[in-house]
C-alpha cells in the first residue's frame, strides 16, 4: 500500500533522510523505531508531503504521490496524527470531530463520531467539552478520532504515546489493536518499544535517516546488539 524508495528530505541545507526505503502492506501494522533525531517524524512529513524530498518516489497504492500537495494526499486516504496533536482548542470534542468528515471509502469502514466515542469512551463523556479543557492524553485520543473520521485508508501516527501518562498509553494501546481489527493499515513513529510491540506486526529501525533494521518484534527482541546500538538512551 504504501512504498519509499531512495527518498531524501532536507530542511534547508540539513540532510535529514538518505536514501530511505520502507514498504507497508495493506492491512500492516508497521512501527518505526528510533531515538529523537533519528528521522521519523521527517518521515511522516516527507510521506504527506509537509516536507518535499529532494529525490526519491514515494507512491500509495500504486500511484505516485511523490509531487502532490498535502490536501490531495489526505484526499487519497492518507490520515496524518502529528505529535503535537493540533486541536481546534476553541472547538468541542464533537465539533473537533466533525471538522475531519471525508466522504467513505470503498472496502473500508466509514467511521462517525458514535464509532469514536464507543472506541474512545474518554470522549464521549466530554464530548461538549472543549479542546483546551483536555488532558494531553485526551486531546491525543481526539486527534486520532478526528483523523478516522476522514475515513483513511492508511493511517501515518506520529509518537502517539509521546508525554502520555502510562495508564492512558495502555487505553491507547487497546484502541488502537480494536482499530487494527477493521483492516486499517497504520505506520507509526515510536520511542516506546512495549507500545508498538502491543499493535505492531514489524518493526523498522531508522538511525540518521536510513532504515537499520526490518523485521518482526521476536526478532528485534532476541538482537539485544541492534537494541542497544540504536534504541538505548
Amino acid at each position: 500500500m504504501l512504498e519509499l524508495s531512495a527518498v531524501n528530505s532536507h530542511y534547508d541545507k540539513a540532510h535529514i533522510l538518505h536514501d530511505l526505503s520502507l514498504s507497508v502492506d495493506e492491512g500492516q501494522v508497521v512501527a518505526l523505531l528510533g531515538r529523537n533525531g533519528a528521522g521519523k517524524s521527517t518521515t511522516l512529513k516527507t510521506i504527506m508531503q509537509l516536507v518535499r524530498p529532494s529525490s526519491g518516489s514515494i507512491f500509495f497504492s500504486g500511484t505516485d504521490i511523490t509531487n502532490l500537495s498535502p490536501y490531495q494526499v489526505a484526499r487519497m486516504g492518507l490520515g496524518y496524527v502529528p505529535e503535537d496533536r493540533r486541536i481546534f482548542t476553541d472547538l468541542t470534542i464533537l465539533e473537533n470531530l466533525e471538522v475531519g468528515i471525508q466522504s467513505p471509502r470503498n472496502d473500508m469502514p466509514s467511521w462517525t463520531a458514535e464509532h469514536m466515542f464507543e472506541l474512545f469512551p474518554n470522549l464521549a463523556e466530554r464530548r461538549y467539552n472543549r479542546g483546551k479543557e483536555l488532558s494531553g492524553g485526551e486531546q491525543q485520543m481526539l486527534t486520532i478520532a478526528r483523523t478516522l473520521m476522514g475515513n483513511p485508508q492508511l493511517l501515518l501516527l506520529d509518537e502517539p504515546s509521546e508525554g502520555i501518562a502510562p495508564v492512558i498509553v495502555e487505553q491507547m494501546a487497546k484502541t488502537l489493536a480494536e482499530i487494527k481489527t477493521f483492516g486499517l493499515t497504520v505506520l507509526i513513529s515510536e520511542q516506546n518499544m512495549h507500545f508498538a510491540r502491543l499493535i505492531a506486526d514489524r518493526a523498522l529501525i531508522i538511525e540518521s535517516g536510513a532504515i537499520k533494521f526490518e523485521g518482526n518484534f521476536r526478532e528485534l527482541e532476541e538482537n539485544t546488539e541492534i537494541r542497544d546500538l540504536y534504541l538505548a538512551v
